[in-house]
This record gives C-alpha cells, structure tokens and sequence, in this order.
C-alpha cells in the first residue's frame, strides 16, 4: 500500500495572528500604493499638458511629441512583463526597489531632456516603470486589506490614477509658466514621500517573497508569484 502524506493542520491562533499582523498594515500600504499610482499617472499626464511647450523648446511639432506619449503606452506592457517575472523570480521587494529608483531616474532625466530623441527614449523607460508599478504596487495594498473591505479599496486604490490627472492639470495651471523642466523636478519632492513609504512597508516583511503571514498560512508559493507576475502584466494593458 502507497502511504498518502497528511495534509498539514493550520494552528487556528497562529492564522488568526498572521492574518491580523497583515491588517494592521493596510491602511499604510493603501496610502503607499495610492500615492505612488498617482504620482505615475501625474507624470504621465503633465506631458499632455506640457505637449505644446515641450514641442516649442525641440522645435517639433505636436505631432511628434504626441508620438512620446504613445511610446509610454506602448512600453507598459513591456514593464508589466519584465517586472512580472522578476517578480516570479525573486519575489515581490526587489522588482519594487528597482522601480522607485528607475522612476526617479526617468523623472530627472525627463526634465533635463537635452534633445527630443532623448525624450523618446527617456519615456519609453519611463513606460517600462509605469507598467511595473501598479501589480506590485496592489498586491502590497490588498493583501492585507480585510476581505469584506477589499473592493471598496482596491476602488479608492485606483482612483489615484484620476487623481494624479487632476494633480497635473493644476500643477500646470497654477506653475506652467515656470517651463515645463521644472514640473518633472519639483514632483521628486513627493516622490521621495513615497518612496520611504514603500521601503517601510517592505522593511516590515522578513521574505521577499510575500508577507510575513504566508508561509503562516500554508499559501503556495508557486501559486502566489504566478498570481502576482500575471497581475504585473494583465493590469499593464489596462
């Protein structure tokens, strides 16, 4: 007779103390992922206001800084991939690292664009960081958002996208006439905000590879990165 292996027993109290550890984090978490979807989307969208100005200082037509933003576009799903399988790799701290400080990288060189096939280049890098952000960014916010709670927040989570919209369109209303160099480089400010949020999120898990809780709580691993990999890439075309 083949021996079937027991299924191992969950301690009722050790789930019950993960589950709560996991909790007591969302609420810094939602902010953390909040702010950094915004601030993306603030960068993303400041070009479409600066189109015209940017398009004046490369002596280009609107045309062609428009093409600027289609390369962005076209380039998430390439950051969703990349980062996903890092994610799948080497857990979800180290493709959030290297993207707060790609990001930041981008956002300088944005606003220190010599020339506009500089600029090209520099948003198509910047669409790689844009589309890494939002898989890994949700996965920290949600996993530990109470479950009877979790579609109202992935809801407010998502909203940071419109929200950075709006923050664009009122930076360049009440700054536009400061050029639109200094735009990209006064959002480091908030960005660095942002960053030391992630880092303290990410500083409170021991494992790369998900929250504390999961290996608590007997989750897959295999199954687990799969799941945030594949969130990395669908969420990027969206």
């Amino acid at each position: 007779m083949v021996k079937s292996e027991s299924t191992p027993v969950l301690d009722p109290e050790l789930a019950s103390a993960a589950r709560n550890e996991l909790v007591q984090k969302c609420p810094s978490a939602v902010i953390a992922g909040f702010s950094g979807w915004l601030l993306d989307a603030f960068d993303f969208f400041l070009v479409t206001f600066c189109l015209t100005a940017i398009a004046k200082d490369f002596h280009k037509t609107d045309s062609q800084i428009a093409l600027v933003i289609t390369t962005t576009l076209v380039f998430r799903p390439v950051g969703g991939f990349i980062f996903g399988l890092i994610a799948d790799r080497y857990g979800r701290r180290l493709p959030l690292m290297i993207n707060i400080a790609v990001f930041a990288v981008a956002e300088v060189l944005t606003g220190l664009s010599p020339n506009y096939t500089s600029l090209l280049v520099i948003r198509a890098l910047f669409g790689v960081i844009m589309g890494g952000n939002w898989g890994v960014g949700a996965s920290l916010a949600m996993e530990g958002a109470p479950v009877g709670k979790r579609g109202v927040l992935s809801g407010l989570f998502q909203e940071g996208y419109a929200a950075g919209n709006v923050l664009a369109a009122g930076c360049y209303f009440f700054l536009g006439r400061l050029g639109w160099r200094p735009l990209f480089l006064l959002e480091l400010f908030p960005r660095f905000y942002c960053s030391f949020s992630y880092v303290s999120e990410l500083r409170s898990q021991p494992s790369g590879r998900g929250s504390p809780g999961d290996s608590k709580l007997g989750v897959n691993k295999v199954e687990k990165r799969s799941r945030i990999g594949s969130s990395f890439f669908i969420s990027s075309l969206l």
